[in-house]
């Protein structure tokens, strides 16, 4: 029995919500933790390179063979690989499905942080001193009770399908994310210290661009931000139109992506030079104190420091960050629901709360056992599973899948030079780039 497919029914939306997928707690603080370390403007130099020549080709070939297949990634894949290997696409693609619960396992769980660091700076503000404290502090407690409501609020999203929900839901926290964190800027520049840190930022040190810690750096930075290698854009990719000029579609996505990740260095690094001139610690041996820690520690140390104002602008931060982790979990937690309502026949109502429920125990398994697995998760998803699961997908488009896959038709690549160009860059010069990031980044940073 076949199963009408749910859609995005504007350019826009899909946009938004491939933006909204790929925006996530990685750009909004991974990027700036990984431009304060390495270099300021030297690494924002070369993320911006590595983004052009790397990752927007790779979201390329995933969104693509998503669109041509017009089905789940499992689906896709095997057909993608159907003449040589179907059995190995098939199984890529259900790997892919353990790929995004795994990264929901651990995402939720961080999101629920940021969610309860919002709510305890409103709590401050309302004269409640204890439940301030208790939700800024690290306990399991937190955990058990902040995870379930973000994963329940990610699910409430989903299971109202693609139109319905996703799409709709991205058009709303895409542009509130946007206006939350235009204001937070133009509100941190005006502090005291803020100059030297925007000097850090924009004036880039050539001198350094050919570091290699730099350039490992700000190579992962830009393949892992735009999250690939999960499924998420592929399953995106086959929920709109097929052949609706997806090269525009691809770099409007990534432009608006590689804005947010300037916007929110344009936040992060000023602010950690306002708390320094505010007598803050924020750096030993020239490297950030805790990395990602540090958005628990020194800026709700600057937000405290600035009284009434300070408590709004934290609560107004983390309610951003909270819609930024928002918008990337819809779209992972799509990639398994579209393979259980295209192949098992399940209504999206029971799909959407059977992963929720899988990821709920996932991650209590890793509150459980929080310092055995949980960096032991993100590193071996980041670092090992989604440069092997984009390296496949290089592999499919340039070397596996024939029949229609015009990157490899001779008829049509005869006719048109500029796409023949673009077919042999994905397939000789996009696997070798990959390759050599995935070695650098899981053997030697």
């Amino acid at each position: 029995m076949s199963i009408s497919r749910d859609s995005f029914h504007s350019r826009i939306g899909f946009v938004l919500s491939a933006a909204g997928s790929a925006i996530g707690l990685g750009n909004i603080w991974g990027f700036p933790t990984n431009a304060a370390n390495n270099g300021g403007g030297a690494f924002l130099f070369v993320y911006l390179v590595v983004t052009l020549l790397l990752a927007l080709p790779a979201l390329f070939a995933e969104i693509y063979i998503g669109n041509q297949a017009q089905k789940n990634p499992v689906s896709a894949l095997g057909e993608a690989c159907a003449n040589r290997m179907p059995r190995v696409g098939r199984t890529v693609g259900k790997i892919g499905l353990c790929g995004a619960i795994m990264m929901l396992s651990f995402y939720t769980i961080v999101a629920g942080w940021m969610l309860a660091h919002a709510l305890s700076a409103i709590s401050e503000l309302a004269g409640l001193a204890e439940l301030s404290a208790w939700l800024s502090s690290d306990s399991t407690v937190r955990n058990i009770i902040f995870t379930p409501v973000f994963i329940l609020l990610g699910a409430a999203i989903v299971h109202q399908g693609v139109h319905g929900g996703i799409e709709k839901w991205s058009a709303r926290l895409m542009p509130l994310l946007l206006v939350m964190l235009i204001g937070l800027i133009v509100y941190i520049l005006q502090q005291e210290g803020a100059g030297q840190g925007l000097a850090v930022y924009l004036i880039p040190d050539f001198s350094q661009v050919t570091d290699p810690k730099l350039v490992i750096s700000a190579m992962g930075q830009a393949f892992f931000s735009l999250s690939i290698g999960v499924g998420g854009m592929m399953v995106y990719g086959s929920y709109m139109q097929k052949d609706k000029d997806l090269g525009k579609l691809v770099l409007s996505i990534g432009v608006l992506d590689t804005m947010i990740a300037f916007l929110a260095g344009l936040l992060i690094i000023p602010a950690l030079f306002v708390a320094q001139h505010a007598g803050h610690e924020i750096f030993n041996n020239e490297e950030l104190i805790g990395e990602g820690q540090l958005i628990f520690q020194i800026l709700p140390a600057l937000f405290n420091s600035m009284g009434t104002v300070g408590l709004i602008v934290a609560a107004g931060f983390f309610s951003l960050l909270s819609i930024a982790a928002l918008t990337s979990t819809i779209s992972s937690t799509e990639v398994p629901v579209s393979y259980l309502v295209e192949e098992k026949a399940l209504s999206r109502r029971k799909a959407t709360w059977l992963v929720s429920f899988i990821v709920l125990c996932s991650s209590m398994l890793l509150v459980a056992f929080f310092d055995t697995l949980f960096g032991l998760v993100i590193r071996v998803l980041t670092t090992i599973f989604q440069p092997l699961s984009c390296l496949f997908y290089f592999f499919v488009v340039g070397w596996i899948w024939n029949r229609g896959n015009k990157l490899t038709d001779k008829s049509v690549l005869d006719k048109n030079i500029y796409l023949k160009l673009w077919g042999n860059y994905l397939r000789f010069v996009c696997p070798v780039l990959l390759t050599i990031v995935f070695i650098n980044v899981a053997f030697i940073a």
